[in-house]
């Protein structure tokens, strides 16, 4: 074989290993530019569709929402306001009502063990780190008063816990109010779009029934605003209530127990009196 040949033959095989060489970078850097542009577009807009949807039903039901609000009349601006105060109420009793702010249990454990060693002046001085605390303003004006006799001190105790039940049931009233309240401006845009209504009928007669439609519309957008509204406030009342009075009951039983333990070191037990015998019936 010539030397011609030979370097014609190895170059042929050079250009057929570059071809393969290539190709196989191709496969392995996968699609083309346009094919990646194509699969990258068809994925933005499959991700972006259920968004704009979403935004679509969002600004559609704000919308509705609004047309609703207007079809209820003037009657719907009190009803909304009840409901941001009833929100706003809702909120301030679920902060003060919570368990920790009304009986810690630190508070107690560092109570009873002072109790056990009838250290009641430190116990007394215990009240400066747990000012915010109910049950601490209560124990407090109890063992102020100690030194006056146990029932001076129950009286102490009983007029702080009063005055505590009466801070903690603050603005349960107002919610209460709000839940009935706003029912009965339900009723009032009831009574006001049939009046509306009839007023229609009387002038126009029964021959369009849009323009009375628009009168019984009313009535009932107000009577479904002010039951949403109202059936949650007394849901919350009850609820609220319900967590006040349990509480009250525990701040009873803490006190009761700081006075019996007060009785205990000062050795002023009240005895029961003894039964007086029976008399004997005379034969």
């Amino acid at each position: 074989m010539t030397s011609k040949a030979i370097s014609g033959y190895s170059l042929w095989y050079n250009c057929n290993d570059a071809k393969k060489k290539i190709t196989m970078k191709k496969e392995r850097s996968g699609a083309s530019p346009m094919t990646r542009i194509a699969v990258l577009t068809l994925t933005l807009t499959a991700v972006s569709t259920p968004v704009m949807a979403m935004s679509d039903v969002n600004s559609g039901g704000s919308a509705w929402m609004i047309s609703l609000f207007e079809k209820g009349g003037l009657v719907m601006w009190p009803i909304l306001i009840c409901s941001i105060v009833a929100v706003g109420i809702s909120m301030e009793l679920g902060w003060r009502l919570r368990h920790k702010n009304v009986i810690n249990s630190d508070y107690l454990h560092y109570l009873e063990t002072l109790a056990k060693k009838k250290d009641f002046s430190q116990a007394l001085k215990l009240y400066t780190g747990f000012e915010s605390l109910t049950i601490s303003r209560i124990i407090k004006s109890g063992l102020m008063r100690s030194g006056y006799g146990i029932l001076e001190m129950e009286r102490a105790i009983e007029t702080a816990g009063a005055h505590e039940a009466t801070k903690l049931q603050a603005n349960l009233r107002g919610l209460g109010v709000l839940g009935n309240l706003t029912p009965m401006l339900g009723l009032l845009g009831t009574v006001i779009g049939m009046i509306k209504a009839f007023n229609v009928i009387s002038e126009s007669g029964t021959g369009n029934p849009g323009l009375v439609a628009a009168g019984i519309s009313e009535a009932l957008v107000t009577t479904a605003a002010g039951l949403l509204v109202g059936i949650p406030c007394l849901a919350a009342y009850h609820y609220f209530k319900g967590k006040a009075d349990k509480l009250v009951f525990e701040m009873e039983e803490v006190s009761i127990w700081m006075i019996d333990e007060i009785q205990k070191s000062k050795g002023n037990i009240q005895k029961p009196p003894p039964e007086k015998p029976d008399h004997e019936v005379q034969p």
